[in-house]
């Protein structure tokens, strides 16, 4: 084919054929009718058509292509089906006469007909943002899909095709005319010389083979796993094979994963590494890999400019053209240099590394070994309480050390915790690329290795083979411009003579100044590759030791017990609390939604100092007499209504429900005890056989003691009555289990619930549910006991205790999780009867319940709470979270309903609003999706479908505006 011929298609709108058009050729050609809809395409017209047992696409093509190309694409798409391991691909249905492609006249003009099967599931395109599973799942397809086509030939294959890479300079100068913006035309026209010149080198050794050329978010067809993440599984559309380069196949796939890419390129890596774990590619094909997707970015773009300008209602190709540009932007905003580390690291490949060994002291008067290396990571026992934020903290922490030492240097390496910001969506730039020394004025600085000496702005760069250094500080002794010699003296650090200077260092293979001192984590294995560590200069402690995030979660799950579960399938590594805000050892700093135990927020000085201080005097158990345990019990008791005015210490919500129901027990005499469907009490025997939540424990309906009995949970969105007007509904069941237990003849010990649904999200009780059940229970001789280690304590904002909500008084109150802010504490408050009770089997006992420590914690706690005036945040922050939360339920169809108040609510997710079928995959898929923004989430209540909101008390309304912000960003782009 020449090119005018290839001109002439560039040329071509889409075929003349509506869908009247194609109803006819369908019935007259296939004999079949059905309901016929259009889908987008470049160049053809195809529609899909629906018939009562079947669907189809109907193909519509120019006579411009010829027919043995046609026959290529139907000859590739058998040959594949016969292929083990390959994708899925749709079969091609003959005409009633039994032809497989079909010419057409319509209008005078002449078509080439096509129909194939329609392939059942969906594809990538509309999803905003992709998993990383999707990713490599794509990647995956185009591998197993080019494997398969490894052996197949065919004539019609030899295409002089716009999309070929092998001809993306000339397509690109043929395409640039009918763009008139002349800005955009230039910067194409140059992006494309600067692709294909780096191509050009390794075009020689570039494979040729049949390749599909368009295996994209348009042309997979997807099923779900079971975390509800597309995973393509099938290949459609055939309208690109040729014969081309194997690495441009790969290529074509990478460049439509940028618009989904939040415009980091190193997002689609993932589709690298497992192409090359199926279908390997060799070095050259690695390395001219970017490049080929900076290629096909450019035809893109000047593909549709050039196609709006013929078709100009073609609105498929107007609604692609944004993301193409998107696609263009994202595969620039790197160099080139860094896409190609991080393609042959994410292959397998490390890329090569420049020697040393030859290299001389950069600091020849100073013994390098007598630097003292300052620790500025998020571990870094230099800040505490938020000082990081302060301006200039790193450079006075290293003046400090300097002036001290003599001479003292930051770590190049680290994540420093100065640069983690907060309530951000994407992972701040923490890694460091350089270090900066802080040594007396007036030190020797010579030249490490021989090169050309640029000095601009006073910022100097020795540009040696491979290798340029860059120094900051200097006082210049050579001419700019000058060649020096291996161990040449090139400067001085600047400042004034007896004092203290500053020398920034940094090596990289980058050609030009542009080099960033500080990138992301996710790009640090890239970037270190072109900015290598300067400990050949500087000595082993200018490099901070690598985080060992899955070496030690290796080491917990080889010695910690496999029952105790941690967040996320691969958690982050958190290191550090602040307020609201946790830190992981690569500077990310989250969102805390989940903390409820960390009540005054992460780091808190004052409570630090007061268990220091405390610790320092004594610290021991409860038999001994001593201050702090009887104030902390008193003022316990002052918040407790009238009558509650005893109180037990002990270490947990367990500990504290466990005597809880102990107290029952012996005050009663009986055994029996109601609780409630759906929650959750604690682990240890007894507080686990009241605990019915199948979320926590799937054996629970069938594994409890015959002492427990629960009742129906009075849910009020989802549960058998729904509504605040529904106690009297659920009330029946009640009656209806104390009715089994009396016919028994058999006691009543009590009864014990959460007076909010906490562990499902926060749900209130019907109207004066427990008023109604606590005056049952009495009745009959029980206590009745509230759990509030979750809701109470000034959690709910409006008041200090669950139970007000309710207007009841429990007998019993069991606290525990925020009254320590962190500390092991729990409570069980009741009256002095109850209490005494226990006397019957002995005394009770808490080796660290009640201890100075525990108790100084509690009082701290109370203290700052009034002080910071706690529960009033609670209340307002919380208000406005949740009418924010409810905003949301308009916009989004998932969610079903906000409950709670204060700073317990939940988020609760529903695929259907009628059926109330719970969203348990897609809930999971959203808190992955919120750790990647920036926030910690987790799921509750027996479905799993509950964002369980529960933040540190200290919450700004500027945090709460992000949660909302980056909850719609996971809804609205897609998890």
């Amino acid at each position: 084919m020449t090119d005018e011929t290839l001109a002439r298609r560039l040329e071509l709108p889409r075929p003349d054929v509506s869908a009247a058009d194609a109803s006819d050729i369908l019935l007259s050609r296939y004999g079949i009718s059905g309901v016929i809809t259009e889908l987008g395409s470049q160049q053809d017209r195809n529609y899909r058509v629906e018939t009562d047992d079947r669907r189809y696409v109907l193909k519509i093509c120019h006579m411009a292509y010829e027919t043995l190309e046609l026959e290529a694409q139907n000859a590739a798409i058998r040959h594949i089906a016969d292929q083990a391991g390959a994708p899925r691909v749709p079969q091609v249905v003959p005409s009633a006469d039994g032809q497989d492609i079909v010419a057409v006249t319509v209008r005078e003009q002449t078509f080439q007909v096509r129909l194939l099967e329609y392939l059942d599931g969906e594809g990538l395109t509309g999803h905003n943002h992709l998993p990383e599973t999707s990713i490599a799942a794509l990647g995956a397809v185009c591998a197993r899909l080019a494997r398969s086509l490894a052996d197949f030939n065919h004539p019609g294959l030899d295409r002089n095709l716009q999309w070929d890479l092998r001809r993306a300079g000339p397509v690109a100068v043929q395409l640039l005319s009918a763009i008139t913006d002349g800005a955009a035309r230039d910067r194409i026209a140059k992006t494309m010389v600067s692709a294909v010149r780096r191509i050009q080198p390794f075009a020689p050794a570039l494979r040729l083979q049949a390749v599909h050329h368009d295996v994209t978010g348009d042309n997979v067809v997807c099923h779900r796993d079971e975390q509800g993440r597309p995973i393509p599984d099938g290949v459609i559309d055939f309208g690109d094979i040729i014969r081309g380069w194997l690495v441009g196949d790969l290529a074509v796939t990478c460049a439509s994963l940028l618009h989904q890419a939040n415009g980091n390129p190193l997002n689609v890596l993932p589709a690298v590494s497992a192409y090359q774990e199926v279908y390997p590619l060799k070095i050259e094909e690695l390395r001219a890999l970017w490049p080929l997707v900076v290629a096909r970015a450019v035809i893109l773009v000047a593909s549709s400019e050039q196609q709006i300008s013929i078709d100009p209602d073609n609105d498929y190709v107007r609604t692609n053209l944004e993301l193409e540009r998107r696609i263009l932007d994202t595969a620039t905003s790197r160099p080139f240099d860094l896409m190609e580390a991080a393609v042959l690291k994410a292959a397998g490949t490390e890329p090569t590394t420049v020697s040393t060994a030859d290299w001389r002291p950069l600091l020849p008067d100073l013994d390098i070994a007598q630097i003292e290396y300052v620790d500025l990571g998020v571990q870094s026992p230099h800040f505490a309480a938020g000082n990081w934020m302060q301006t200039d903290m790193d450079w006075r922490i290293l003046a400090r050390a300097a002036a001290n030492a003599g001479a003292a240097a930051t770590r190049y390496g680290e994540y420093r915790l100065s640069r983690s910001g907060l309530l951000a969506e994407k992972s701040p730039a923490t890694y460091a690329l350089h270090s900066d020394i802080c040594l007396p004025a007036g030190v020797a600085v010579a030249a490490p290795f021989a090169g050309n000496i640029d000095w601009q702005n006073h910022h100097l760069i020795l540009a040696g083979e491979g290798i340029s250094l860059h120094l900051d500080g200097l006082e210049l002794a050579v001419e700019a411009g000058s060649t020096v010699e291996a161990g040449d003296v090139i400067g001085a650090v600047s400042g004034e003579a007896s004092s203290l200077g500053g020398l920034r260092v940094q090596l990289s293979t980058l050609q030009g100044t542009d080099v960033p001192l500080f990138c992301t984590p996710s790009e640090a294995f890239a970037w270190a590759a072109l900015c290598p560590s300067p400990a050949a200069l500087l000595g082993e402690g200018a490099e901070a030791p690598k985080p060992a995030a899955s070496s030690l979660l290796a080491k917990r799950q080889a010695h910690f017990a496999s029952t105790q579960k941690h967040y996320y399938a691969t958690p982050p590594e958190m290191e550090r609390g602040w307020r609201e805000h946790m830190f992981d050892v690569e500077g990310r700093a989250y969102l805390d939604m989940v903390n409820n135990v960390s009540i005054l927020g992460h780091g808190h000085p004052r409570l630090a100092e007061a268990v220091g201080d405390q610790w320092l005097r004594l610290n021991t158990n409860s038999r001994f007499h001593y201050a702090a345990v009887a104030d902390f019990s008193e003022r316990l008791a002052s918040l407790a209504p009238e009558g509650l005015d005893t109180v037990f210490l002990v270490n947990s919500g367990s500990e504290a429900n466990d005597l809880a129901l102990r107290l029952a027990w012996a005050h009663t005499g009986a055994r029996n005890m109601l609780c409630l469907l759906e929650a959750y009490h604690g682990w240890s025997v007894a507080s686990d056989a009241v605990s019915t939540s199948i979320a926590d424990n799937p054996q629970a309906l069938t594994t409890r003691p015959a002492w427990v009995h629960p009742i129906a949970s009075p849910n009020t969105y989802r549960g058998a009555f729904r509504g605040p007007d529904t106690t009297g509904d659920y009330l029946l069941d009640v009656l209806d289990t104390l009715g089994d237990i009396e016919s028994r003849g058999e006691g009543l010990a009590g009864f014990i619930a959460e007076p909010v649904y906490g562990n499902a999200g926060g749900i209130a009780l019907p109207d004066g549910y427990l008023a109604a059940v606590y005056a049952q229970i009495r009745a009959r001789g029980g206590v009745c006991i509230a759990d509030e280690v979750q809701v109470g304590y000034g959690r709910l904002g409006h008041h200090f205790w669950g139970f007000e909500q309710q207007g009841v008084v429990p007998d019993i109150i069991t606290i525990a999780k925020g009254m320590g802010s962190g500390h092991p504490l729990g409570a069980v408050i009741t009256t002095r009867a109850i209490a005494d009770s226990l006397e019957k089997e002995g005394y009770f006992f808490s080796s660290t319940g009640g201890s100075p420590v525990s108790s100084v914690v509690g009082m701290t706690v109370l203290d700052i709470m009034a002080d910071e005036e706690l529960q009033r945040n609670a209340r307002e922050v919380g208000d406005h979270l949740k009418s924010r939360l409810a905003a949301l339920i308009d916009r989004h169809h998932l969610i079903g309903a906000v409950h709670g108040m204060g700073l317990y609510l939940g988020v609760e997710f529903v695929r259907d609003r009628e059926t109330l079928e719970p969203a348990t995959r897609e809930t999971a898929a959203i808190c992955a999706r919120l750790l990647d923004l920036g926030v910690i989430m987790q799921p509750t209540g027996d479905h799993l479908n509950v964002l369980k909101i529960k933040p540190p008390l200290c919450l700004s309304m500027e945090s709460a505006d992000f949660f909302v912000d980056t909850l719609e960003t996971a809804l609205s782009e897609g998890f």
